[in-house]
């Protein structure tokens, strides 16, 4: 049963930013990766593991939506799990750029937006359901 007294309104939003923009990932990045021309024609120098880490990332972004919705603690680890892979990519990507690598200005971009969010989401979540708090593991 959700526990819809408990849940602020954040996280309603949040779920519904997290969900749409899981399923937009999804989608984009399946035209780019199995070859769609409309993917493909607009995609620029593809950075081949950036696009893989978004693309199934997404299908997490859409996890942690839902579990946000439904006020799930384990929503809140998915969220720091999101947050803290996106950033460790975001670092690769950025040293596949000191070393020369071909890149298109927008994943910068992207993956700028893409760790603000989930930072933002995962630590209002990880605050706000208590898993700061000490025992909380064993009750998961």
């Amino acid at each position: 049963m959700i526990d819809t007294f408990r849940r602020p309104r954040w996280a309603v939003a949040a779920a519904i930013v997290a969900v749409g923009f899981g399923l937009l990932t999804i989608a984009v990045g399946g035209n780019t990766l199995f070859d769609r021309p409309a993917g493909t024609a607009s995609a620029g120098n593809i950075v081949p593991f950036v696009l893989w880490f978004n693309f199934l990332a997404g299908f997490a972004y859409v996890a942690a939506g839902v579990g946000l919705y439904l006020w799930r603690r384990w929503a809140a680890q998915v969220s720091v799990l999101i947050a803290a892979t996106t950033i460790l990519v975001f670092i690769a990507f950025s040293l596949h750029i000191f070393l020369g690598g071909a890149f298109e200005t927008r994943t910068v971009g992207a993956m700028a937006l893409r760790s603000l969010i989930w930072v933002v989401i995962a630590t209002a979540a990880y605050r706000t359901l208590g898993c700061f708090q000490r025992g909380t593991l064993k009750r998961m």
